[in-house]
């Protein structure tokens, strides 16, 4: 994602910083989604309160528990970049009235071998487009149950089931109507909040295991 707010990579150096940093997943691989536009949008709209910069799965080959002891590079590479985090936006497709393989293959890598998730306790967002009228509302249940197994606390409301109208939305990510502008924005303001609140959890539980 490239606008004034995102990063190419997400830096590992800024998981120490008071701003949080805040991954974003996108379940598309396509040049032209309308998803990754979304993502864009939401990015602009949390502005300078945290660095946020899409994590890339569409590298990551299929789960292969033959693989879990000696993972391929981009596996590694994404692991690290979803374990600095303080937060994720997870941006879902529909297709065939779920999540995308590729997005459900990143869950996947990340809960495996069992007992070294990467996921438990990543405060988490979920959102996502659709030309359809109910946007990926059935896509977005399926996500919600994976993410409750794997122990991410997520933002319950406001729900994003988001029907996609081109004229919208400027291809870097601008928001032309006021409305949504303004339901994308609460949206933004709450989850800012959500991954402060579970940041500081997470610091205090930290503190705890330390002492």
């Amino acid at each position: 994602m490239n606008t004034a707010h995102t990063t190419d990579t997400i830096d590992t150096a800024d998981a120490t910083s008071s701003t949080p940093t805040i991954g974003v997943l996108v379940g598309s691989l396509s040049s032209t989604s309308i998803n990754r536009t979304l993502a864009r949008s939401l990015t602009g709209l949390i502005g300078e309160r945290a660095h946020v910069a899409e994590i890339e799965i569409g590298d990551l080959p299929l789960y292969n528990s033959d693989l879990d002891e000696t993972p391929p590079e981009a596996v590694r590479r994404f692991k690290r970049e979803v374990s600095s985090v303080d937060g994720l936006i997870v941006v879902t497709p529909e297709y065939n009235r779920t999540m995308s393989a590729v997005l459900k293959n990143a869950f996947e890598w990340g809960s495996r071998p069992y007992g070294e998730s990467i996921w438990a306790g990543i405060p988490a967002g979920l959102v996502g487009a659709s030309p359809g009228a109910i946007g990926t509302a059935t896509a977005q249940q399926h996500v919600r149950n994976v993410m409750s197994f794997l122990d991410m606390p997520t933002l319950a409301q406001p729900e994003v089931y988001l029907q996609f109208r081109p004229e919208v939305f400027t291809d870097d990510g601008r928001i032309s109507d006021a409305g949504t502008r303004g339901f994308l924005a609460g949206w933004a303001d709450r989850f800012v909040d959500h991954v402060r609140l579970h940041a500081d959890a997470r610091l205090v539980a930290a503190g705890s295991r330390a002492a």
